[in-house]
């Protein structure tokens, strides 16, 4: 199928109207698109790839969070590309085509709700849903200078939604606006207005930013001097997250111990990383084995071998997995308590170019998924945050927040969002 709008963002359009009139909801005027992984009553879930949806029928029943966002007022417009069967944060599509990056044409959009991030990114509409498994969310939201949040797992039901790995997926959504990205958010969790609350303490893991080629001035420098503006510097704590993780989460010395020690990584975080993708890859296998084996689909070659790995991988282990995800989220809520919030990468620097060499991106995508791991496998909410460009391409930091934080997360990011733009526009000036 050829690609059916302006920047190839979308694999389908029609129109979904709100399923209310009324002015006053909270999402009246606003229009979004979909990733072809959530069922719309009446059409084919085709989850990125047409073998599946040659051999699937039409929905009959449409998913719960785009029936939230319906009720909230806003207006569908269509479904988005996605990665095939979800399983890269790429964004690049054999089939259907790649979505061209809005930021960076020459760049990849980020996947697997790379569409989804596409049409935001250029303004076709107001905010978009994407589900976020291993980092599909916030990936193409970094890669497209966007907002993209992923939510506290379970918080919002992926009842309708094509599962990938039932342990980490989760329902995520793009904006460019952080209102927006709050109002979408409390329609989707059924959230009450609060009143934003000041964090007690922020922590920024240098070790972390040490896996970024990103200089610390366009990243932790733009968020140390919001943060002083906002509400003073005190706030603010250094942490080494790797030692903290390797002395809190002991199940993970089974993992470390299987030569995840490089140099180019963070060894307790690297072990994170082949913890959550062991589970992922089995949770995978248990749902889509059997058809993958029955239809032998036509794969696009950057992703058949990985998909097919996934298939044939023994299942061992995996209670040693369940017990990396109990601990590290109990060693990660000890450290926040109730009103702190961790700094991250988003991810380990720029976007890769379109159709770059795989081998290539390994240490790329080593950093990208340790990073990525910890909100994954402790369940945490988190926020993608643009911070302009650099060196002319799109720049971004990520904050954490513990499980069930969603609303404290969301206020922040609209309370702070405007001073750190200033910084880091001021930031961008001086460093490009």
């Amino acid at each position: 199928m050829a690609k059916t709008s302006e920047s190839g963002a979308f694999v389908e359009k029609f129109i979904l109207q709100p399923t209310s009139s009324s002015q006053q909801l909270p999402l009246s005027g606003l229009t979004f698109a979909v990733k072809d992984i959530f069922d719309v009553d009446g059409y084919v879930t085709g989850f990125g790839n047409p073998d599946w949806k040659r051999t699937h029928s039409a929905a009959t029943l449409t998913a719960p969070a785009v029936l939230d966002v319906l009720e909230g007022g806003a207006t569908c417009v269509g479904k988005t590309i996605m990665d095939e069967m979800a399983y890269c944060i790429n964004g690049e599509n054999i089939h259907y085509g790649t979505p061209t990056n809005p930021c960076a044409p020459d760049r990849v959009p980020g996947g697997s709700s790379s569409g989804s991030a596409v049409a935001v990114g250029a303004g076709l509409v107001d905010f978009s849903l994407g589900s976020d498994t291993g980092g599909s969310v916030r990936v193409p939201a970094s890669y497209c200078g966007i907002l993209g949040f992923r939510p506290s797992h379970d918080a919002i039901s992926t009842s309708g939604v094509i599962p990938m790995a039932q342990s980490f997926d989760t329902v995520g959504w793009f904006a460019r606006d952080p209102t927006v990205l709050n109002r979408v958010g409390r329609a989707l969790l059924h959230l009450p207005n609060v009143n934003p609350v000041t964090p007690s303490q922020i922590f920024i893991p240098e070790d972390c930013f040490s896996l970024s080629s990103i200089p610390s001035a366009r990243t932790t420098g733009v968020l140390i001097k919001s943060i002083e503006k906002l509400v003073g510097g005190s706030i603010l704590k250094h942490v080494n997250l790797g030692d903290y993780v390797k002395e809190k989460v002991p199940s993970l010395h089974h993992f470390m111990a299987k030569g995840n020690d490089h140099a180019y990584n963070i060894p307790s975080l690297a072990a994170l990383s082949s913890s959550m993708r062991l589970l992922q890859r089995c949770e995978f296998k248990k749902n889509h084995a059997e058809w993958l084996t029955t239809v032998n689909p036509n794969l696009g070659p950057r992703l058949s071998k990985r998909i097919w790995d996934a298939v044939r991988s023994p299942e061992e282990n995996i209670g040693i997995c369940r017990s990396v995800q109990t601990e590290l989220r109990a060693a990660l809520t000890d450290l926040l308590k109730d009103e702190g919030i961790l700094v991250l990468p988003t991810v380990p620097g720029d976007p890769p170019k379109l159709q770059t060499d795989l081998a290539s991106l390994e240490v790329f995508r080593a950093r990208a998924f340790s990073l990525l791991s910890i909100a994954g496998v402790s369940g945490f909410c988190q926020v993608s945050i643009p911070l302009g460009m650099h060196n002319n391409l799109p720049v971004s930091i990520s904050l954490l927040a513990k499980h069930g934080s969603d609303a404290f997360l969301l206020n922040l990011v609209e309370a702070f969002y405007d001073t750190i733009q200033e910084e880091a526009g001021f930031a961008e000036k001086f460093t490009n």
